[in-house]
């Protein structure tokens, strides 16, 4: 493997955009040396515990509410059995194979960190599964997100022991015929192991990971599409002027402003303020007290005010993506092992919040988003708001085709369903394993909430980008700054004016593919100017 393919698993360097390359396959993943040395100090140290017979949950206790009975020495890797085969106990459609990679990968990192107390062929086994293609069948739901994902991890530690199915290669199959393709064996877990698999995150983390990363892409789309509309309706300028933004410097919000006017830096389309007041002052041929000009004075809030409604958007993704990659590169287990301080110490760190908050976060931020995309739709296709365009964007014979009608409700429906999802999962905590569970984080929960959220979002920012290519078919394309008229050029190279000669819908997946399914718009900034003075 080439270390360029390879992500080295320390637990302490995993990003997101890691767990999702290593999901999709992209990336084969190797176990750094320290972090093994490290793991086997942690479980010479935890078998040195059991020899001196201290009693450690989970180890030689039962577990949860029953954690006061005490296990024989001769049942101990029974129980880790017991444990799995209990609480594999999931139910609904199955978690997407890419992302149970991810949760396969997630689990791995956090035990490399060396405070679980597992045996190193675990940990190998591991990465063989990864780096063979084997995901484990997950059912969706079953996680409060409490103590960890336990249903979750329950089911990805099936695979572990040749037990219930996997995708190999992308094809459903019994798990142990799936290693044995492989060439693999399954494991008969010693103790400790079983509890250690199932006790953390990592199911609500890579959900979450693969999230962030559909989310970054569309707030990149996003700010493109604020700068197309500033071009299509002729904007003005002053609203992405940096001093205006550094009047009140949220970072997002100056983030925002100067992506977007790097964008369309060297336009020939959009409204000068300077010259604004002449223009209107022309218009006053009548000298009475008061007239009216047809020149814009402030663009509307859709248009003038996206640096300031973005600004919490970048700034929740940020916070993020920053929660995740602490989590995925924690020790979110119990009990934990810190060998070089010979503590074995009970605690909590499988309890989901802060995944939880992130995610709900992260609904609110990209509903708003949505909020703004749809609202520019519909000023597009609306004739009364659209300022000249033909009502629904329309190329011929008004009446007799429809334009962008129909696909209006599409972005009117999935905004609305999102606005719903925005509610917070966060917060509906329900007390459950006999009450032992008494505030639990429902983060799975939340990370799946805002994945569907996010997929909602897509629709609606592909539609704005359509309705930004037909509208600018009309008018202004030939004005277009550096960076919206390369990526015009790119677009509009797959883009055929709607004519309804052909079904929308067909439209809507080719584009949905396109911004979505390639790097186009992973970093904005390649279609920067290089000339670009930030001052125009």
């Amino acid at each position: 493997m080439s270390e360029q393919n390879t992500v080295v698993l320390s637990g302490n360097s995993l990003s997101f955009k890691d767990i999702v390359a290593i999901g999709i396959g992209d990336k084969k993943v190797a176990l750094d040396d320290r972090a093994m040395a490290r793991c086997r100090a942690s479980r010479d140290f935890l078998k040195s515990a059991l020899k001196e017979q201290k009693i450690i949950y989970g180890v030689n206790t039962s577990f949860g509410p029953m954690c006061n009975k005490i296990i024989d020495e001769k049942e101990i890797e029974l129980l880790q059995h017991n444990l799995i085969v209990s609480h594999s106990a999931g139910l609904g459609s199955p978690i997407l194979p890419y992302i149970a990679t991810g949760i396969l990968a997630v689990r791995l990192n956090t035990l490399v960190k060396g405070h679980s107390g597992v045996r190193l062929r675990l940990l190998i086994l591991m990465r063989e599964m990864i780096n063979h293609n084997i995901a484990p069948y997950i059912p969706e739901s079953g996680s409060v997100g409490a103590s960890g994902d336990l249903v979750h991890l329950a089911h990805m530690s099936l695979a572990i022991i040749g037990k219930g199915q996997v995708y190999y290669k992308k094809k459903l199959m019994p798990a142990q015929d799936a290693l044995k393709k492989a060439g693999l064996s399954p494991l008969t877990l010693s103790y400790k192991e079983g509890l250690a698999l199932m006790n953390g995150t990592a199911a609500m983390t890579s959900i979450a990971a693969f999230t962030l990363f559909g989310a970054s892409k569309l707030l990149n789309i996003a700010c493109v599409n604020a700068a197309f509309a500033v071009e299509i309706f002729g904007g003005i300028d002053d609203a992405f002027d940096p001093d205006l933004h550094l009047l009140k410097p949220h970072p997002g919000q100056v983030e925002i402003a100067a992506t977007i006017k790097q964008l369309y830096y060297g336009t020939g389309n959009i409204t000068r303020r300077k010259t604004l007041h002449k223009q209107i002052r022309n218009q006053n041929t009548t000298h009475r007290p008061v007239f009216e000009t047809n020149i814009n004075v402030q663009d509307v809030y859709s248009i003038r005010c996206t640096p300031q409604i973005l600004a919490p958007v970048k700034e929740a993704l940020d916070n993020a993506i920053a929660t995740v990659e602490i989590e995925a590169n924690s020790t979110n287990d119990n009990p934990i092992i810190i060998a070089e301080k010979k503590k074995i110490i009970h605690g909590g760190n499988f309890h989901g919040q802060s995944i939880s908050f992130a995610m709900d976060s992260l609904c609110i931020a990209m509903s708003t988003l949505c909020n703004l995309s749809e609202r520019r739709i519909n000023k597009l296709v609306d004739k009364t708001l659209n300022e000249g365009l033909p009502e629904h964007l329309i190329p011929g014979e008004i009446g007799l085709t429809m334009g962008f009608m129909g696909a209006q409700y599409l972005a009117t429906s999935a905004t609305a369903e999102n606005r719903n999802m925005a509610n917070p999962m966060s917060v509906n905590s329900i007390s459950c394993n006999a009450t032992n569970q008494d505030v639990v984080s429902m983060g799975t929960v939340a990370a799946r909430k805002a994945f569907r959220l996010i997929s909602n979002a897509k629709h609606v920012v592909t539609l704005e980008v359509l309705a930004d290519l037909q509208a600018l078919s009309f008018r202004n394309a030939g004005k277009l700054g550096y960076g919206t008229g390369n990526i015009y050029n790119i677009l509009n190279k797959e883009f055929n004016v709607y004519d309804n000669n052909s079904i929308f819908h067909d439209s809507l997946v080719k584009f949905r593919k396109l911004l979505f399914s390639s790097q186009l718009f992973d970093d904005l900034s390649i279609y920067f100017s290089k000339n670009n003075r930030h001052h125009e």
